[in-house]
């Protein structure tokens, strides 16, 4: 229901308002000239008859409702949606004084959530307000900000794929202050709504179900919101439904929100670069997600090798992560760093305390580090925006070597030398 999903915003009428009693309609009508907008549009009936009209006609760019006759706002709300077309801004308006549900709605999509009784004063600044979203120069900052799409990409499962993947798309939208997806792929373990305290919802499922369902509607209704500037789309399939797709509905989500959003993060589990290897050939950057271990480092080499051959325009950053201080370390940095044969971008530290916390609270890593914790992250955005925006030929540093298994061979004995046990164990 709202922005950044404006299409088609100039064919519809600018403003319509359902009111549940004559005291909100006479407190509305004149604020709507003064807009230039016909009184006449205010009608009586409430969320119900909002719901009603708008299924059989095109939504306004503004929409006012009243939901104090709602038994159930948040569902009715959600009713709402499925009528509603893409950019239409919603203010609704009640008499339920509950943070809980003012927060709840916010989430679900609409703009603002006026308590009754208001003043026509604050009626006028939340139509001020959203008028300035409906005008605003999207074309241009489109123009100013193109879109970025990122794979992050874990070479094992527990190296913190997805917990890296929240975070940067966090900080993509709160610190570079973009409109940002997080395409959460694990379709059946996927964390990254649970990281937020959200609920997935059916949304992924239903695209993997039915792609042709899939456009610009479909992704505003599946999107949960975070925040304004951050939405998610993640899953969490029965364990005992396996679901078969040919990876359309992934091409498809990709492209809409390519035209939805100005950055994209996609948690990419690595089975998928096998299966659905097209998932990574329009993404500006891969983030490679590692830890300072053997088994790591062959399958990071493996992984480099694969982007090189089959998405040689991506750029790719490195990142070790869950990095323990004090040199206890399976195999070392440089001695990861010669058998990838490219040097590590960037180096996240084991904080167990910080995690822990953020688990806690529903927040992403970055959001909760400071200091020392925190730059690796704002490195890694800033690093992703970086290679994003330049041009030329992908520049993959030094990946593997693709003459073949000898040079992998070659550098895992050469670290099972360097560490004994490792090679009794082996």
């Amino acid at each position: 229901m709202n922005a950044p999903f404006q299409a088609r915003a100039g064919l519809r009428d600018p403003f319509t308002a359902f009111v549940c009693d004559d005291a909100t309609a006479d407190m509305l009508r004149p604020v709507a000239v003064e807009h230039g907008w016909s009184p006449e549009k205010v009608n009586k009936g409430g969320l119900r008859n909002a719901v009603q009209s708008l299924s059989v006609s095109a939504s306004p760019n503004i929409l006012f409702v009243d939901l104090s006759e709602s038994a159930d706002p948040l569902n009715d709300i959600n009713a709402l949606a499925e009528v509603c077309e893409p950019g239409t801004i919603v203010i609704a308006a009640g008499a339920v004084n509950d943070v809980r549900l003012y927060r709840d709605l916010l989430a679900s999509g609409i703009h603002d959530y006026l308590l009754k009784p208001f003043n026509v004063d604050q009626l006028r600044d939340t139509f001020a307000n959203a008028q300035m979203i409906l005008s605003g120069p999207r074309g241009e900052a489109q123009a100013d900000k193109p879109h970025v799409m990122a794979a992050v990409v874990g070479v094992r499962g527990g190296v913190g794929a997805s917990t890296v993947a929240t975070s940067l798309a966090w900080m993509l939208g709160s610190r570079a202050q973009r409109s940002t997806a997080l395409l959460d792929l694990d379709i059946h373990f996927g964390t990254g709504a649970l990281a937020l305290d959200l609920e997935p919802g059916r949304g992924l499922t239903d695209a993997i179900e039915n792609p042709s369902r899939i456009d610009g509607l479909f992704i505003e209704r599946a999107m949960v919101r975070c925040n304004e500037r951050l939405s998610v789309l993640s899953a969490e399939a029965p364990i005992n439904t396996p679901l078969i797709t040919d990876g359309t509905a992934f091409f498809q989500l990709q492209e809409e929100m390519r035209n939805a959003f100005e950055s994209t993060v996609c948690d990419l589990p690595r089975h998928m670069l096998i299966q659905y290897p097209h998932m990574v050939h329009d993404a500006h950057v891969a983030v490679v997600v590692s830890e300072l271990t053997l088994a790591a480092t062959r399958d990071t080499i493996r992984i480099l090798a694969w982007l090189k051959s089959n998405a040689p325009q991506t750029k790719v950053i490195v990142v070790a992560n869950r990095v323990p201080s004090g040199g206890a370390l399976e195999i070392s940095r440089k001695d990861f760093e010669q058998s990838i044969e490219r040097k590590v971008d960037i180096v996240i530290g084991e904080d167990g305390k910080t995690a822990a916390q953020a688990a806690k609270l529903g927040k992403p890593v970055a959001e909760i580090a400071s200091g020392k914790s925190a730059a690796p992250y704002t490195q890694l955005c800033n690093m992703v925006l970086s290679h994003a925006t330049e041009d030329g030929a992908a520049d993959l540093g030094k990946p593997a070597a693709s003459g073949g298994s000898k040079n992998i061979v070659d550098s895992l004995k050469s670290m099972l030398a360097k560490n004994p046990k490792a090679a009794a164990a082996a």
